[in-house]
């Protein structure tokens, strides 16, 4: 128990004495007697405080943006290049033909006028004849849907299809030209440093390569 103010009267002549005492506590042998004292945050230290968040907000948005597209485009490029191995093993594995192409509907493949937009999705089917179309009897293997975001993917030589045989040699509705058949991948706004090419040979090597020579 505490008393915070102890009033002592004392008579000396005629007058009253008060005196206060600021605090006193019960517990033998402490004296508690702490003035509490608030400070808040003047308008210049304020002011300074919103200038520095500034600038590091500055120097961390770019960044933040670098990175997540970087790791979108990753992401994207690596599911194509994924399934395009898978697809590969499987024709070793299964000793028949199994296509890659471009599907918007994820049930058959879409054969464009003009330039192929991968970006709008792929499956992954055993193609029995080879002819890169799902017939009858041909399963669906894997699934890509449509990117979620603005990137584009497309493929030179207006290819649209990509089958591997029992040897896991690859071939396409056009010539897989080596060192010239390229998917490119570009990130919404297009940016150097997120650019990703994926080259696919007809011996059925493939290889992601970053901006610069055939990649652009």
């Amino acid at each position: 128990m505490s008393v915070n103010h102890v009033s002592n009267l004392q008579q000396s002549g005629r007058q009253q004495v008060w005196r206060k005492v600021s605090c006193v506590s019960s517990a033998p042998m402490k004296v508690r007697c702490q003035r509490q004292y608030a400070r808040g945050f003047t308008l210049f230290e304020l002011v300074v405080v919103m200038g520095i968040a500034g600038i590091l907000l500055l120097i961390a948005i770019p960044s933040y943006r670098y990175v997540t597209s970087s790791n979108r485009v990753a992401s994207e490029m690596n599911a194509l290049l994924g399934d395009l191995q898978y697809a590969r093993a499987e024709a070793i594995r299964q000793g028949l033909p199994v296509t890659v192409c471009v599907s918007s509907n994820g049930t058959a493949c879409d054969n464009p006028a003009g330039a192929p937009a991968w970006n709008t999705g792929w499956i992954v089917f055993s193609d029995t004849n080879g002819n890169r179309t799902v017939d009858a009897g041909d399963n669906i293997l894997r699934v890509q849907s449509v990117f979620t975001g603005a990137d584009t993917l497309t493929a030179n030589n207006q290819i649209w299809g990509i089958t591997f045989n029992r040897e896991g040699f690859a071939s396409a509705n056009a010539s897989l030209a080596a060192n010239d058949t390229l998917l490119t991948l570009h990130a919404t706004p297009v940016s150097n440093d997120s650019t990703r090419c994926l080259s696919v040979l007809a011996v059925g090597a493939m290889a992601v390569q970053t901006y610069g020579g055939n990649c652009l």
